[in-house]
């Protein structure tokens, strides 16, 4: 399975980079290293929301309904002619459901990492969050998950799996930073130092956080 950064790789990808800079006026690099960083801690967020069989039905729930993928389908339509409020609506509900209490510091940790401040980083992921979902969405599809059993597997498989214990250790940092910065320079020296391993999330959180 293609992990959440393989696909911020891949032409879909860097159509949606560009299309979430251009409706939130970033700049594309800039906002492909917020998405590179928040996407991950929105998943692995998601992850521990989901395991909880309440919070995986309710995860499942909103695959199958309105994030079942289509917003794929129209991209252009979506970037077209400046995203919709409503979109944005939607994201900033699933961006408070998701982090909860922790969205501030988690926005303003990727904005101190990223060089924008909290609310640009904010503007991307409120874009960003229905755009995500969508592709956990379709992954579900794809895979026949129609259980909420399945959707920790998904999530789990899209970052990583048990090979990347370390990142994961690190995406549980970010979470449950209380917003000040330090906690990334604190852990930047555990990714890098597992600079052997090269790609995965390891690889491009170690050199977005590197010094």
């Amino acid at each position: 399975m293609a992990g959440i950064l393989d696909l911020l790789n891949s032409d879909l990808g860097k159509t949606i980079i560009s299309g979430v800079a251009g409706s939130t006026g970033n700049d594309s690099s800039k906002t492909s290293s917020v998405l590179t960083m928040a996407l991950p801690v929105l998943m692995k967020a998601m992850e521990r929301n989901a395991s909880t069989p309440e919070g995986a039905a309710g995860l499942m729930g909103a695959l199958q309904g309105k994030h079942d993928g289509s917003i794929l389908n129209n991209l252009g339509g979506l970037f077209g002619g400046g995203v919709d409020d409503n979109v944005k609506q939607d994201g900033e509900k699933i961006l408070g459901h998701v982090l909860g209490a922790k969205q501030q510091g988690v926005e303003k940790i990727i904005g101190e990492k990223s060089g924008l401040d909290a609310g640009s980083v904010a503007n991307i992921l409120k874009v960003a969050a229905p755009i995500l979902m969508g592709v956990l969405g379709n992954q579900a599809k794809q895979q026949n998950v129609s259980a909420s059993n399945g959707i920790g597997d998904l999530l789990g498989g899209m970052l990583g799996g048990s090979a990347a214990t370390q990142e994961q250790s690190f995406l549980e940092k970010i979470l449950d930073a209380d917003g000040d910065g330090s906690v990334v320079d604190d852990v930047a020296g555990m990714v890098l130092g597992n600079a052997s391993k090269k790609g995965g999330i390891g690889g491009l959180l170690g050199g977005l956080f590197g010094k």
